[in-house]
């Protein structure tokens, strides 16, 4: 039985019980570009909540970031705070939105790495921070299928792609 052709993969299927030319199946190739934009949505929605709460409490997020170890934790705790409002911007609008997701996964993986080491804590504190670290896990998978099928077609890479040609 071949599979439904609104919800398969792009392509051509061919029914896994023959691989007779004449039983290959079309399959719908249309994008879901609301879908695209919903989850583009989605995704910015924590980078701007943790970009301006990092901004707006300044002196609680450099005490977080020296508890860490971090050094230069001042400049780094803006730098952080700027580069995850600006990176939920081009995920909104989908202006260099493969551009904005790389740069949050690159900001991701060590702030996961050094926040959410769920391997140093002990008892009641792992759980938290393992989830944490699973959760920001999703979100890179998220950005990286960002990254790998960009924006979508309700976006400003899709319009100036489309003035271009």
């Amino acid at each position: 039985m071949p599979m439904n052709p609104s919800i398969a993969e792009r392509g051509v299927l061919v029914r896994p019980d023959t691989f007779d030319q004449d039983e290959v199946v079309e399959v719908d190739d249309r994008q879901r570009p609301t879908m695209a934009l919903i989850g583009r949505f989605l995704l910015a929605a924590i980078f701007v909540m943790s970009g301006i709460a990092k901004l707006t409490d300044l002196p609680g997020t450099v005490a977080h970031m020296t508890a860490a170890g971090i050094p230069y934790a001042q400049t780094l705790a803006v730098v952080a705070g700027v580069a995850e409002i600006l990176g939920a911007a081009a995920l909104v609008f989908g202006f260099l939105t493969r551009l904005g997701a790389a740069g949050l996964i690159l900001f991701m993986i060590p702030a996961t790495l050094v926040f959410h080491a769920f391997w140093s804590f002990e008892g009641a504190a792992r759980m938290p921070q393992m989830l944490n670290f699973m959760k920001n896990l999703a979100i890179i998978g998220g950005l990286a299928t960002l990254v790998g099928f960009g924006a979508g077609r309700y976006s400003l890479d899709h319009k100036l792609r489309r003035a271009r040609t």
